[in-house]
């Protein structure tokens, strides 16, 4: 019996080869070009910081109290919010004990001491520009000027006013933080230097961040 061996053409076995050769050429390829997209991803990322948070508007936010206290003879007493509203300070809250249905000078004072006996501690009005005495609004003023305050007929008074050239907080020279505030016997004529000859003072409050 005869052995028959069969021999595959030369020109098949190399175009066999050929092909595996170049499948895992292709295979190769493939895999480089992903690791290259993933280590160009990595980078960008890398490269590209987080966006920061935006800055909080701290002014817009700042507050602050004071608690309103008699001087020597006086019952006159209050409560009063300063806030930061559209680039000026309103100044909100309520007093008690004045004088029935009369007008009232109301300022920010220089010092935040009300300890003599007739508010002299908390000096003049606190006027850090240096300019003159005047009525808030309407021309040159001091930091501290807001308009009077007008008891009812139950000696209570709604204030509802505003400081302007003054800030809260940040300590400047025109922060108000720790100065004083004074309700005074009379009214404000708006003229009369340096304080409006508004009188006596019946209530002293030291101004406290809140």
């Amino acid at each position: 019996m005869r052995t028959h061996t069969f021999l595959m053409p030369i020109p098949a076995a190399l175009a066999l080869a050929l092909a595996a050769c170049g499948g895992g050429a292709d295979n190769a390829s493939t895999d480089d070009n992903a690791a290259a997209e993933a280590d160009r991803a990595a980078e960008t990322t890398a490269a590209t910081p987080p966006a920061a948070a935006p800055a909080p508007d701290t002014m817009a936010a700042a507050t602050a109290m004071a608690a309103l206290q008699p001087t020597a003879g006086n019952q006159t007493a209050g409560e009063l919010r300063f806030a930061v509203v559209d680039g000026r300070i309103e100044v909100t809250g309520t007093v008690t004990g004045l004088p029935p249905g009369g007008a009232h000078g109301f300022h920010v004072h220089e010092t935040g001491d009300c300890s003599a006996p007739d508010g002299s501690s908390a000096g003049g009005h606190f006027n850090p520009g240096g300019t003159e005495h005047g009525r808030v609004g309407q021309g040159a003023h001091h930091a501290g000027d807001s308009d009077n305050i007008t008891a009812g007929t139950d000696g209570t008074a709604q204030v509802n006013g505003w400081l302007e050239g003054a800030t809260i907080g940040g300590g400047g020279a025109d922060d108000i933080v720790g100065k004083g505030v004074i309700v005074h016997k009379d009214a404000d004529d708006y003229a009369t230097q340096p304080t409006g000859n508004a009188g006596d003072r019946l209530a002293c409050g030291v101004i406290q961040a809140g």
